[in-house]
């Protein structure tokens, strides 16, 4: 199979990005067109790359400029690349489409437009990237570009959480920057393929272990992982619901999960046989994440607030399973990006659905809403009975999998945690359902202007809502294909660890 089409998962965006502006000068909605266009070509071709990979075929390289891997930039697309750019481009489009109307309540289309394609363009870069500083570069790109998006309301409280999300989010940047400088320093190439058979040689001396502790903490900062995780309850909520959604979906687990992955496992050639401290440093921080996001999820008020804590949770069940670091385990953790991705995306596009027909986010003046919004009651209480592991959608198969995956590493403990916080999952997004949709209207105060008539949400929003709602249970009835020809194969990458150089360069 020709690699020639890995550019155009940066390309299509980045150009996008460039003409939105020019042609939304012709017309406004020309803005809407093109991301949308260029979205749904990026969702194309990653399943054209995925449906490849399908059949046990190897993995596809692209050389730029036709520069061997040792001297130029290589593009790879294995099974971990394939599971992770379908994730994004997935739920990029569905915000995109939910995007068309909700921008009606913004000005400045076109910049919203124009930064979410740079968003989109770091997401991919970060994935297809066999250079390890490019990866930085893209991890700015769009982190830079969704700083401006988190405050692209302009009120005071965005504005802060953009502030907050921008100086905390270049501390971790810094942290990566840094750890890539050191590792230039000892193993003088950028090839992620290159640097990973350099280090094998050099072995777990202190240095090592000091670029690897820098590259957590920086990913940690991306990932929202606790203890790093403050900028995420504020930048969440502020943000546009499309972006919430994107954000929460996918952005913490590409420029975090996944690029720490591909760091620790396919450079540095880590695994629970060779580091068992840093794997249950992953259990430690993720176990942290699952309690304190989820109780804290509890104590809110504001609907995406709740969503973004729910968030930081989550993640801890994907840094369980990978910590954990046997095999079921991680097709759990890899898993869960996929199923979180489709099930939080949608969450909070029902939230910006919500916002966008009530004017409010909190939860204490909402109700009543199961009869005027039922597209999107419904595809809110789909989506949260998967989050929380309720067969047969994505999410149970996901949280089993980690399950199955600590039992047969006789950590009975971390399985018994896992069931039983997914019972707070479901404690805390009930609560959504039972004070905003299907509690009684009460009767207006005397004095109290009457409520504004609430009705559905436009049908592009209503659309993208039910495009993830069918994935999401397609998702886990189907969840056998997926796990043979998706997951299971991406979960293989990370367990072949230095394997990874041998698929890049040969031999």
């Amino acid at each position: 199979m020709d690699s020639s089409f890995l550019p155009l998962f940066v390309v299509i965006p980045m150009a996008a990005a460039f003409l939105i502006p020019l042609f939304a000068k012709l017309w406004p909605r020309f803005a809407d067109l093109i991301a949308n266009a260029a979205g749904a070509a990026l969702l194309g071709l990653s399943v054209y790359g995925a449906v490849y990979l399908f059949t046990d075929s190897p993995a596809l390289l692209y050389r730029m400029g036709g520069w061997a891997s040792t001297l130029g930039i290589t593009l790879v697309y294995d099974h971990l690349t394939a599971l992770v750019v379908l994730a994004v481009n997935t739920v990029g489009l569905a915000a995109l489409l939910f995007s068309v109307r909700y921008l009606d309540h913004y000005t400045g289309r076109w910049k919203f437009f124009s930064l979410f394609m740079l968003v989109l363009a770091g997401l991919n870069g970060v994935t297809i990237t066999g250079d390890i500083f490019n990866m930085f570069v893209f991890i700015e790109i769009s982190a830079v570009a969704s700083y401006a998006l988190v405050a692209f309301g302009t009120d005071f409280d965005e504005l802060e959480a953009g502030f907050k999300y921008m100086v905390i989010g270049e501390i971790g940047g810094t942290a990566i920057l840094l750890a890539i400088a050191l590792l230039y320093a000892k193993a003088s190439t950028l090839n992620m393929a290159v640097v990973s058979q350099v280090m094998a040689g050099f072995g777990h001396t202190p240095l090592f272990w000091f670029i690897v502790a820098t590259f957590l903490v920086g990913f940690a900062v991306k990932m929202a992982m606790v203890p790093f995780h403050a900028w995420l309850p504020d930048a969440h909520p502020s943000a546009p619901a499309p972006v919430s959604a994107l954000l929460s979906g996918v952005f913490i687990k590409v420029l975090g999960v996944y690029a720490m992955c591909r760091v620790m496992f396919n450079v540095f050639g880590l695994s629970r046989a060779n580091a068992p401290a840093f794997f249950n440093l992953l259990l430690g921080f993720g176990v942290l994440s699952i309690v304190v996001g989820g109780l804290l999820a509890y104590a809110q008020k504001d609907y995406k607030r709740l969503l973004a804590y729910s968030s930081i949770s989550q993640i801890g069940y994907i840094l369980i399973g990978l910590g954990i670091g046997n095999y079921w385990a991680i097709v759990g953790a890899l898993f869960h990006v996929l199923a979180h991705a489709l099930g939080k995306g949608l969450l909070f596009l029902t939230s910006g659905s919500v916002e966008y027909a009530t004017g409010t986010r909190d939860l204490d003046k909402l109700t009543g809403l199961e009869k005027k919004m039922p597209f999107t009651v419904w595809s809110y209480l789909l989506g949260s009975l998967s989050l929380a592991g309720v067969p047969p959608f994505a999410g149970f198969f996901s949280k089993l999998f980690i399950i199955i995956g600590a039992v047969s590493a006789k950590m009975y403990w971390l399985a018994i945690l896992a069931a039983l916080f997914s019972t707070v999952t479901l404690g805390y997004l009930v609560r959504v359902v039972n004070k905003a949709f299907f509690s009684r209207e009460g009767t207006v105060p005397a004095g109290e202007p009457s409520p504004k008539p609430v009705r559905e949400a436009p049908a592009t929003m209503v659309l993208a809502m039910l495009a993830l709602v069918v994935l999401t249970v397609a998702l886990g009835i189907g969840f056998k294909p997926v796990l043979d020809k998706l997951v299971g194969p991406a979960a293989k990458v990370l367990l072949n660890g230095l394997g990874y150089a041998r698929a890049v360069l040969g031999g």
